[in-house]
């Protein structure tokens, strides 16, 4: 107790150089938790997104089915036979088929991914009622990236080419049903979405399917040759690609804390060397050199504590309106292929709280350690004599 009262008398005497320390810090504490917040809140978002437009609760592929080998659709496809009808049936499952196929807005050429979905399926928020064709139109749904990249509005018609199942090209126009709005580039980018009835038509492909979308009822397995991918697996690629941007800004922050810990660091070889009269007096009086050493390794400790309770003032308010407002995103994050909306809303844990607590603590605690190890090499009667060791 007295350790701590020396420590904090010792600390408010030295006036704007320790408040200096503790904003330096609490700054570094403030900036750990919002680019933590913001990582988490980003991913958790992407797994929302990822897993209520597309992965749904799992997945079960065709054998032969990659989907970064747009070649495998000609082959990655087989009936709705046997159990998996039974399933599809009872609406646990929804079909898709997909195939490659052209578009020609304005005069050019687009390459796409033609994606044909069950119109009454409810799994994933694919707008598919929209697809109930009238007539021989062929009603269509995209995103709006696909929209901007194509200059199609909804009620627009664009001719569509593609290849049966024999390979014989066909075309037909298509009219936009409606333009959805997605954060999920996966099935937006290049993405076409027809009612799947019109696709096995179009095809040659009748009562077939290249994968199949599993709703909350499914219990998971593979079904006969369709090979089940949990959400696990399918969000594969955001774990690593947010692994490496976390790994990137961590190296920022971890700057930030050292050059707020290396303030903390000078501040206390000075300390130490400027107060070895007071270091001599204490060791006179009868204090272990270690009990003097825990006085100036206290004082790190205790500046820590300020600059997170300065943190909680100042920063809690600031990244509670950052998580209520969100983050604005520019459009060029697309390009990542990550499930990313317009605006990312951080999330902050309580572990990650306390774990930056900790982390905070435990450093300056260390920091202040080193310098002050110095004091077991003080002679008292030189000190006492104001001679510099």
């Amino acid at each position: 107790m007295i350790t701590l009262k020396l420590a904090f008398r010792n600390l408010f005497g030295a006036g704007l150089r320790t408040w200096l320390n503790v904003f330096v810090l609490s700054f570094a504490f403030v900036i750990i938790v919002f680019t933590n917040g913001m990582l988490d809140g980003w991913n958790r978002q992407a797994y929302n997104d990822t897993k209520d437009w597309i992965a749904g609760n799992g997945q079960l592929w065709h054998a032969t089915y990659d989907p970064y080998d747009p070649f495998c659709l000609q082959d990655a496809h087989a009936p709705i036979t046997g159990k998996i009808s039974e399933l599809v049936r009872s609406r646990q499952i929804t079909p898709l088929l997909i195939t490659q196929a052209s578009i020609f807005p304005g005069g050019g050429m687009q390459n796409i991914l033609l994606r044909g979905i069950d119109t009454a399926q409810e799994i994933i928020h694919i707008p598919s009622a929209s697809l109930k064709s009238s007539g021989e139109d062929i009603a269509a749904v995209i995103g709006k990236r696909m929209a901007a990249s194509a200059n199609l509005k909804k009620g627009d018609r664009v001719l569509m080419q593609w290849r049966d199942k024999n390979g014989t090209f066909d075309a037909k126009e298509i009219y936009v049903a409606e333009i959805f709005a997605a954060n999920v580039p996966a099935i937006d980018k290049g993405q076409v979405w027809i009612s799947l009835y019109e696709l096995q038509k179009m095809t040659g492909l009748e009562n077939q399917a290249t994968l199949f979308i599993a709703g909350k009822q499914y219990p998971g397995g593979d079904v006969d040759n369709w090979k089940f991918r949990d959400v696990k697996f399918l969000m594969k690629d955001i774990d690593a690609v947010m692994a490496a941007k976390k790994s990137g800004t961590s190296m920022v922050y971890i700057l930030l804390l050292a050059l707020a810990l290396l303030a903390i660091f000078d501040t206390q070889v000075l300390s130490v060397f400027r107060r070895q009269k007071e270091i001599g007096t204490y060791i006179a009086l009868g204090m272990t050199r270690g009990r003097v050493v825990g006085i100036f390794t206290a004082e790190g400790t205790v500046i820590s504590i300020l600059a997170i309770i300065a943190g909680f003032i100042y920063g809690i308010p600031l990244l509670m309106l950052i998580q209520k407002t969100g983050i604005p995103m520019p459009g060029s994050v697309d390009d990542y292929g990550l499930a990313i909306s317009d605006k990312i809303f951080p999330y902050y844990s309580i572990g990650l709280i306390m774990s930056t607590v900790l982390l905070v603590i435990i450093s300056a605690t260390i920091v202040s350690y080193f310098p002050a190890r110095r004091i077991s090499k003080i002679n008292p009667t030189e000190a006492l004599k104001g001679k510099i060791q």
